[in-house]
């Protein structure tokens, strides 16, 4: 049964730190490409970061640029994002997928919300 489990979410200050993991189980880890969106409330998901599979090349979305690190384990099957210096318009439900080419597949996390508050 494959899944993906978000940890990691809660509230924290604007300027402060917080550490997104995604366990994966259920699939060969290490094929897939990994990547982290978001979801605002009243707006679409968006890409915000990706890792690929063992050259591990990073892209990033603009917003999170410089603040954001992508980063995975392939021995743990284990996704992180590391954030810093965040921003109350970085709250969200961010969600980790898994994708694969050959065969195309996809998977998604349930999603962990983040709350960046004073």
């Amino acid at each position: 049964q494959v899944q993906l489990v978000e940890s990691g979410g809660g509230l924290v200050q604007p300027g402060g730190s917080l550490r997104l993991s995604c366990a994966a189980s259920g699939f060969t880890f290490s094929h897939y490409a990994m990547s982290w969106y978001r979801q605002a409330p009243g707006k679409e998901r968006v890409l915000i970061a990706s890792i690929t599979t063992t050259d591990f090349t990073t892209t990033y979305a603009d917003s999170v640029k410089g603040r954001f690190t992508i980063s995975r384990d392939n021995a743990k099957n284990t996704v992180y994002l590391q954030m810093n210096s965040l921003k109350p318009e970085d709250t969200a439900v961010y969600y980790c997928r898994a994708s694969s080419r050959v065969p195309p597949m996809i998977f998604w996390g349930k999603g962990t919300l983040v709350t960046v508050s004073s």
